[in-house]
């Protein structure tokens, strides 16, 4: 059985407001349908940004910092997946209503007024990755949103309600563990199992409400992704002040800015084919062959979680990484083409989800 996706911008607000009392299957299977969407749309931005970074070598720190980021918000997705196919439900990522589009609001109203583009790594999108990951309460930092945590926390109340509903069905599994490279994507066949599933999604990416640190990391001493990004937007680590050994400023050791490759923000709809940021034919041939294989990837993901063969969804989730692969060895290319105008700034990747085309 599986819920029918709700398309509505606002759903993941529209869900928060049901009573508690009616949080079962179907607003389970509707919430993780919403939460796969919400990690998948996360992904876009922060390669563009990891992608411009022209020399890794040379910006070890940050290129690394922003990878390992990457690497778990990949693991995120899979284990949001999981969580949807464990209650009977199943992802649904190739389809032009659920693709994330950009520039664009992020899916379920979270972070409402919060726009989401494709750009490089630049000060204005470390700002947007950082508001992507705020928690209610940061550490370092005096605001207060809803956030993607509060959203996790009331789907796991739901599973702790309903604890019989988790099957461990079409679970897929990836050992991301190497290197420091994020956390495995694990079955979840148990409460306990979703409990730590959760766990890591929320806390990787908000860190605690006693520290900023990771409690789940690839490395010893690793911060949470909201301050990662805003210690690269300061500049400087954020550590623990002498004074007061409970209270943390970003005041420590510099983190220069990488040299990045300028791409430009994609403008609503892509590059497009006419106005002021039409590409040449050729230019335009790499970006259709881009979204492609993206678009190739979601299906191939997709179609992971939807057999009920363990080999075969091996298989499949193997395709679909490789994909990612040949999505790294493009972007750079596209990268490195100017666009018109004179303005020193790039075409990059639109991230545009197309279809599969039938053969007439």
């Amino acid at each position: 059985m599986t819920a029918l996706v709700d398309y509505r911008s606002d759903r993941i607000v529209q869900l928060m407001q049901e009573p508690v009392e009616r949080r079962d299957a179907p607003w389970l299977q509707e919430s993780l349908q919403q939460a796969v969407l919400l990690e998948l749309a996360t992904l876009p931005p922060y390669l563009c940004g990891l992608w411009s970074i022209e020399d890794p070598v040379q910006d070890e720190g940050v290129y690394h910092a922003v990878r390992e980021i990457v690497f778990d918000e990949m693991s995120h997705l899979g284990l949001a997946g999981n969580l949807l196919t464990t209650v009977g439900g199943v992802p649904r990522l190739a389809d032009e209503r659920t693709a994330p589009s950009y520039p664009g609001a992020l899916p379920g109203g979270v972070r409402p007024g919060l726009t989401v583009f494709l750009s490089g790594l630049t000060e204005d999108s470390l700002d947007m990755y950082a508001s992507i990951e705020q928690p209610d309460h940061p550490i370092a930092e005096a605001t207060a949103h809803t956030s993607i945590g509060a959203f996790y926390s009331a789907v796991l109340a739901a599973f702790r309600d309903h604890p019989e509903l988790i099957t461990g069905a079409h679970q897929l599994t990836r050992n991301m563990g190497h290197h420091g490279q994020g956390n495995s994507v694990v079955p979840l066949r148990s409460l306990a199992d979703v409990e730590a599933a959760i766990g890591v999604i929320k806390e990787q990416g908000e860190g605690t409400s006693a520290s900023p640190e990771n409690p789940h990391p690839g490395e010893a001493g690793e911060l949470a992704h909201f301050y990662v990004f805003r210690e690269i937007r300061h500049g400087h680590k954020l550590v623990k002040t002498a004074e007061n050994p409970d209270r943390w400023e970003f005041v420590g050791d510099e983190i220069p800015m990488p040299r990045c490759r300028r791409m430009g923000t994609v403008p609503a709809g892509g590059w497009g084919t006419t106005g002021a940021s039409a590409p040449d034919p050729d230019t335009r041939r790499l970006l259709d062959e881009f979204n492609r294989s993206y678009s190739e990837m979601l299906r191939l993901l997709e179609a992971a979680w939807q057999t009920d063969l363990p080999a075969k969804a091996k298989e499949l989730l193997n395709k679909a990484v490789n994909q990612m692969f040949d999505l790294q060895q493009r972007a750079p290319t596209l990268m490195e083409r100017p666009l018109p105008g004179g303005s020193g700034e790039t075409y990059g990747p639109e991230f545009r989800y197309v279809p599969v085309q039938l053969p007439d």
